[in-house]
């Protein structure tokens, strides 16, 4: 297809997971233009072919696709309800994707201001995978929204995923990825708990990955956690413990309002909390295991 055919694509955000995503979507020949809060983060892309805004809203005159990658609700609602804000320079032929991780009640109501506002559709599309997955377009995906908005940007999101899973309406997607990240923080703070035990007890802890591989204690945070935790391998920072922190808040949060027990990610959230408080928040999560090994 000629790049003349190709929808037209704005991203905003392009931090840790938004940069790689960028960098296939220019590769794969779409029009691209960003948006970052800190605007040198934005260099790589531009080098690449990108096109820069200075102003949020100046991404709603060139795109048929707007794409946030934000840190959190408070950051997704600020790009795009105040003043000059996103919401306001949208209109009803454009398609907003949020591939952020936040609050599905928040999700939801902010979909409906926009479909009230301007008729854009909102789809939230949050993504498993980390920076590699990200790096490798083999992220999974999964989205809540309309079907045939999701049908119109799928061949976008190809480009990026390895599966997009369609959830159900709006903020659905949301919800999916708070019981994806209440699985990956409670494995990440259980893997961290059996390193420091192997050590102690005198096993090699870096011999715990590859032993577990294919039995029924695998996943992918431990192939990941496990060697990094046991070789105190903390950077490069490929994910941060306030992602984590934010994600099991939610978690428990959205429990609360659906008088749904998570006795195991409340328990995680406080020990995250903890492992933070102590100067972690911007750090790995293999960081995780000085909580039990001593480490300073």
């Amino acid at each position: 297809m000629h790049a003349s055919a190709l929808p037209r694509l704005a991203f905003a955000g392009i931090g840790l997971m938004g940069l790689p995503m960028c960098q296939r979507l220019l590769a794969a020949g779409y029009p691209l233009v960003v948006w970052n809060r800190n605007p040198d983060k934005c260099a790589p892309l531009v080098a690449l072919g990108a096109k820069q805004v200075l102003q949020r809203a100046e991404l709603c005159a060139q795109a048929d696709i707007i794409m946030l990658c934000l840190a959190d609700t408070q950051a997704v609602t600020e790009v795009m309800f105040s003043e000059q804000g996103i919401a306001a320079a949208m209109s009803h032929k454009q398609v907003l994707v949020d591939f952020s991780s936040i609050e599905p009640a928040a999700t939801r109501s902010m979909a409906q201001q926009l479909a009230e506002g301007c008729g854009a559709q909102w789809l939230d599309v949050p993504v498993s995978g980390g920076v590699g997955g990200a790096e490798a377009g083999s992220l999974a995906m999964m989205a809540g929204g309309d079907a045939d908005a999701l049908a119109q940007v799928m061949p976008v999101l190809a480009h990026l995923s390895q599966r997009v899973t369609h959830m159900g309406p709006v903020g659905s997607g949301q919800v999916t990825k708070v019981c994806n990240q209440m699985l990956v923080a409670c494995n990440a703070m259980v893997i961290a708990e059996v390193v420091a035990l192997a050590e102690r007890a005198g096993v090699d802890a870096s011999l715990l990955a590859p032993a577990l591989a294919g039995g029924f204690a695998d996943s992918k945070p431990l192939q990941i956690l496990a060697p990094q935790m046991a070789e105190r391998e903390f950077e490069p920072v490929k994910w941060h413990v306030r992602t984590l922190l934010k994600d099991l808040d939610m978690a428990v949060q959205l429990s609360h309002n659906h008088l749904s027990a998570t006795p195991m990610s409340g328990l995680a959230a406080q020990l995250m909390r903890t492992h933070g408080a102590q100067g972690h928040l911007a750090a790995d999560p293999a960081t995780l295991i000085k909580l039990y090994s001593g480490d300073k």
